[in-house]
């Protein structure tokens, strides 16, 4: 079958980790970048697409989503969370093991893998479970998730509270090079809470779960990391003092990484004000100055990457009392708006924000990153930065509509993305 070809006239080429920031043309055929420079003439049958105004960056990478398949389905399967992620900028995306069955063992992540081949629009890298069944009691079988196809572990959605079985997994996790993609929430000092703890909550009058609750956990997890020489990838970091125990984490060379979530970076608890449960999420949505916080770790690098815990869940899930709603939101398709606020801001610099999309979370999976250049595969997306529009979660490719950006003005838009070279969306 022939492959498609495309010539895209006139672009920004914006690669950060390449450090390239250059305008010319870009040629993608079979599958690769086959050229970028000035002035490229047109040969063969392709398509010709003005780039004039627009921005061509690597594709964009999620660490952190819930695809649901198997056993959520009517909430969103395989086919349309990657669609969705397409429409995002997103060319690889990382699905979260807390599917029903849990993906806890080969067959299941070879399911999942066989699905992505069947109907997905982008690269699906599964995440196997750490503990069986999610149940914190027993470990996995680490090895066969990883020759399965499995590029990291997490009970994410649980939080591993058993101390000696977490240092078990590490060990295990270091001896197969995988990362421990970890789900911060002390369940003992967070039971029964919907909300973040504080102002809102008490008038609300809601239970709350105290910011040290993700705190403690993070620190016990960052000692787990020293003492095992493992991996640790503290995921949706939420709090001011787990931002800054990562930053101390580092500075002593330990190998911590960790991810903000747009929602995290951009709202506070006060969206849960009239209870909304759109606004309903774990860990939950902080005061700011724990959103200060994070978008500051963003800014100097000690949040890696930004992740979207894209969370589907069907209508009934979130029309219901708060403190019966599930926890959770969409995420792909108001990820890079959202954080290109930040840039518009003065915040954060756009060369961090799509690096943290694009090089950071590759390399947090140990996997290569080849970006914009001559004879790498060609998964890219085209942005217009400029372009401004109102998200409407009907109008988007998910099966859910749990978001809280409803009816939002966002500023830049995916114009097109391609995953090997085959363009899987078009905006």
């Amino acid at each position: 079958m022939k492959r498609e070809a495309y010539l895209i006239k006139d672009v920004r080429i914006f690669d950060p980790a390449l450090k390239l920031d250059q305008t010319g043309d870009v040629l993608l055929r079979d599958g690769k970048i086959e050229a970028m420079a000035k002035g490229l003439k047109p040969e063969g049958d392709l398509e010709i697409l003005d780039g004039k105004g627009k921005v061509l960056v690597p594709g964009l990478v999620d660490l952190h989503t819930h695809l649901r398949e198997p056993g959520y389905e009517h909430k969103e399967t395989v086919e349309t969370g990657t669609r969705s992620a397409a429409a995002g900028g997103f060319t690889t995306i990382c699905c979260m093991a807390n599917t029903n069955p849990v993906n806890d063992n080969a067959a299941i992540t070879q399911y999942i893998l066989q699905k992505a081949r069947e109907g997905a629009s982008v690269r699906v890298l599964p995440i196997g479970a750490i503990s069986k069944g999610l149940q914190g009691k027993e470990l996995a079988e680490i090895g066969e998730l990883k020759q399965a196809g499995c590029v990291g572990i997490s009970d994410d959605g649980m939080t591993l509270m058993d101390s000696q079985l977490m240092r078990l997994a590490m060990d295990y996790a270091r001896g197969f090079d995988l990362p421990v993609l970890t789900h911060s929430v002390d369940a003992n000092l967070a039971k029964g809470g919907a909300m973040h703890e504080g102002e809102v909550s008490c008038r609300l009058g809601l239970k709350g779960m105290p910011a040290e609750a993700e705190d403690i956990i993070v620190a016990r997890d960052i000692y787990l990391s020293g003492l095992t020489d493992c991996h640790l990838h503290v995921a949706h970091v939420s709090t001011a003092g787990s931002v800054e125990l990562i930053r101390q984490a580092k500075r002593r060379g330990l190998k911590v990484s960790g991810e903000a979530a747009p929602h995290h970076f951009t709202l506070t608890d006060a969206a849960c004000e009239d209870y909304d449960t759109h606004a309903k999420m774990c860990p939950p949505l902080r005061g700011e100055e724990h959103r200060q916080a994070v978008i500051a770790g963003l800014a100097d690098g000690t949040l890696d990457c930004i992740a979207t815990d894209h969370a589907p869940h069907a209508t009934v899930d979130k029309e219901t009392e708060f403190d019966q709603a599930a926890f959770g939101i969409l995420g792909f398709e108001t990820a890079l708006p959202l954080s290109l606020r930040l840039v518009e801001q003065g915040a954060v610099s756009l060369e961090r924000v799509i690096q943290s999309l694009t090089s950071s979370p590759m390399a947090i999976l140990k996997r290569p990153y080849t970006g914009l250049q001559v004879g790498a595969v060609a998964d890219v997306a085209l942005l217009d930065l400029q372009h401004v529009w109102t998200y409407r979660a009907s109008e988007g490719f998910s099966k859910s509509r749990n978001s809280p950006f409803e009816g939002w003005e966002m500023k830049g838009r995916v114009l097109g993305t391609w995953v090997d070279g085959k363009r899987v969306h078009q905006g």
